[in-house]
């Protein structure tokens, strides 16, 4: 037997090596074929992308350096159209409305943290479920239907809100809401109130479903507060959300115009206008296409800008997290 045990050992021994050689070739080719088979199926979405998403993007970028007049002969004018951005006032003014509707959504955050610091402190999992569907299925209307329901509030003569004043012996307060220059942007940042049916709500309320029911139960415990809680401990917890978030709302903002179209169109006097607006009319009204498209290309310019800004933050911070500074 041990003289068996020694032969197979030294068989083992003397084809291990030998079939561990065989073996490898054969997994190598394995894996070259599922490789290959990966790069074949994604290919035709690669295509696509280039296609559809990549090439009106590039040919925007290059369309900006030109007057560009689709159908017909193109000149090219190089920086012209970037020196005429940098001297128009109503796009700076676009800018200026746009700062306003990104500081204002910042703001509107303590809604749906509210509403999530709320429904997760519910004992009841049915009740639970009822305020989370009722508070999500709004996500799921589109936003023309949002904008026309609104519009038919803010009617000057017969709007519902001038109609409440009225009711109430108001009606000197009634307002021609979307027609006043000075009140025309405040109207289109309220669309939406209580601003809580949103991708905040959902990401608040996730985050605060994952923190350990210890943590809470101890600063029950301690005796903390609700509000000292809310500020000791679930925000910082909400910090890395909190970053992702101003990096969806940096990039939403900036392509905002969808309500501001269909309500004013960016009256009265620009008071509305926005940068995605503002190009669309050069672009269909003025038909000044290359400069649409630069205006076009700027914008994309500045949300990769700010974007990677607060990548290169929210980098710095988890380091800072793993070093344990």
């Amino acid at each position: 037997m041990a003289d068996l045990r020694s032969k197979e050992d030294l068989l083992s021994a003397r084809d291990g090596p030998s079939s561990i050689r065989r073996g490898r070739p054969q997994k190598q080719s394995r894996r070259k074929k599922t490789h290959w088979g990966v790069y074949g199926a994604l290919a035709p979405l690669a295509i696509t992308l280039l296609v559809f998403q990549y090439y009106p993007a590039l040919n925007g970028i290059w369309n900006s350096f030109w007057n560009w007049n689709p159908g017909f002969t193109s000149t090219f004018t190089g920086f012209d159209n970037y020196i005429r951005m940098f001297g128009d006032t109503v796009w700076w003014q676009s800018f200026g409305n746009l700062g306003i509707i990104f500081a204002f959504s910042i703001v509107t955050w303590v809604f749906p943290l509210l509403a999530a610091e709320l429904l997760v402190s519910l004992r009841s999992q049915r009740a639970q479920f009822v305020f989370r569907t009722l508070l999500i299925v709004p996500m799921a209307f589109p936003g023309i239907v949002t904008a026309l329901v609104w519009s038919f509030l803010y009617q000057p003569n017969s709007g519902v809100l001038n109609e409440i004043l009225r009711g109430f012996a108001l009606g000197d307060l009634a307002q021609n809401w979307l027609g006043d220059s000075r009140l025309a942007l405040l109207a289109l940042l309220f669309i939406g109130f209580p601003f809580v049916a949103g991708l905040p709500f959902l990401i608040f309320y996730s985050t605060l479903q994952n923190v350990p029911k210890e943590i809470f139960e101890a600063c029950a415990i301690d005796g903390v507060g609700r509000v000292r809680r809310l500020w000791a401990i679930d925000i910082p917890l909400m910090a890395r959300q909190v970053q992702l978030l101003v990096i969806l709302v940096i990039i939403q903002t900036l392509q905002y115009g969808f309500v501001a179209y269909v309500l004013t169109h960016g009256g009265p006097d620009n008071a509305t206008m926005v940068p995605v607006l503002y190009m669309l009319s050069q672009a269909y009204d003025g038909q000044a296409w290359g400069y649409a498209a630069t205006l076009s290309t700027t914008l994309f310019a500045l949300t990769v800008l700010l974007s990677a800004i607060v990548a290169v933050f929210r980098r710095k911070d988890s380091t800072t997290n793993v070093k344990g500074l």
